[in-house]
């Protein structure tokens, strides 16, 4: 009988602890907010994010039965690549939504192809530096695989328009070259190619400029661009060492702008205070410790290298959320994964947690057989 693989506890534990205190904030922070701006009963975001949650983790557990080796063939990669591509070209063709156009409409569910689109490159970046991590030093023959893919899905994502997403990714790659042993010279290097390219893209639009002028300011424009970062400090503010009391929120009943998605850290702050917001960020931690811990003992080097992918997706998506939300950061429109309501980032964060999960199953297998001596 096939002995049964054991995955990391700490990171499914740490992540199904995330998405149980989703589905109660989410409710807590949108049921007003269903009734007063949607029209819909109290329960409207909640169930909704109870079938994403459902449906996520079924996701999960199929991905944790995949052998994660499956994942580096080149057919693999190669079609989910070209999927993500063809959905980020086709949500130009659909209708904008608050200005941007980051979603595209399949028999009534909202996708987000960026929120893939994050795996797929993560899955081409550890494939492409496994074969060539040996020549890294050669920055053409390893890297411009890596810089041709990423740079056009983040040109993509860039023009939806999504600077956050597409920084994001962009700091996930640049972590698993340093990881995969890139040269400092040449990171040093990257970096000052790379740092002028986003400034320009930054200063391009007029909105990130009054995002980056309300993050050094707020209070120069309180009912402006200023607005979402006083309301939300206010709500972390208020909820002292234990919080409101759960429905007890005040900015989320207006004041705070998403109180269900981008800011519902400054909701759980508010109303769990700091001890609830520490929890939060202590899985979070988990997820970083162990998912780090899982890459240094992969049995591969893509298994290592993908595993730092996810694990930095994951940690890079909470830290720019909650540094948003404390006014660390200009506001950037990033959910914190397995928390905020919405089902494209709740179902590719736990795709992606499965996966790391499975590795982690190889991981611990590779420690309990006896090392091999090859002749």
């Amino acid at each position: 009988m096939a002995r049964k693989l054991k995955s990391d506890k700490g990171l499914f534990l740490a992540t199904l602890l995330l998405v149980c205190a989703s589905v109660v904030m989410v409710y807590s922070a949108s049921a007003v907010l269903a009734m007063g701006r949607f029209q819909q009963p109290p329960w409207f975001f909640l169930l909704k994010q109870v079938v994403w949650a459902v449906l996520g983790i079924g996701l999960l557990a199929a991905a944790m039965r995949v052998d994660y080796r499956l994942l580096r063939s080149p057919l693999v990669i190669r079609a989910g690549l070209a999927i993500c591509v063809a959905a980020l070209i086709l949500v130009f063709f659909g209708p904008a939504i608050n200005g941007t156009r980051r979603w595209f409409s399949i028999g009534g569910v909202g996708i987000q192809p960026s929120e893939l689109a994050k795996v797929a490159v993560i899955l081409f970046t550890a494939a492409v530096l496994e074969r060539r991590l040996e020549k890294t030093d050669r920055v053409a023959h390893a890297l411009a695989p890596v810089a041709l893919v990423t740079g056009l899905v983040c040109g993509l994502i860039v023009l939806e328009p999504d600077f956050g997403t597409a920084f994001t990714l962009l700091m996930i790659v640049g972590t698993m070259v340093f990881a995969a042993g890139l040269p400092y010279r040449y990171l040093a290097g990257l970096t000052l190619v790379v740092g002028p390219l986003l400034f320009a893209v930054l200063v391009s639009a007029p909105y990130r400029v009054q995002r980056l002028l309300a993050f050094l300011d707020p209070w120069a424009d309180p009912q402006g661009a200023g607005y979402q970062v006083i309301q939300s400090q206010i709500a972390v503010g208020t909820g002292g060492l234990l919080g409101q009391g759960l429905m007890a929120g005040v900015q989320k009943l207006f004041y705070l702008p998403h109180p269900h998605t981008d800011f519902i850290y400054a909701v759980i702050a508010e109303e769990t205070g700091l001890l609830g917001a520490l929890v939060v960020l202590l899985c979070f931690g988990v997820i970083l410790w162990r998912g780090l811990d899982v890459a240094a003992s992969a049995p591969d080097r893509f298994g290592a290298l993908l595993a730092v992918g996810i694990t930095m997706m994951v940690t890079f998506q909470a830290f720019f959320n909650i540094s948003v939300v404390l006014g660390l950061l200009p506001t950037k429109g990033i959910p914190l994964p397995f928390v905020s309501a919405g089902g494209s980032s709740l179902l590719i964060n736990l795709l992606a947690m499965g996966i790391l999960l499975n590795v982690s199953q190889h991981t611990s297998e590779a420690r309990r057989m006896p090392m091999v001596r090859s002749e």
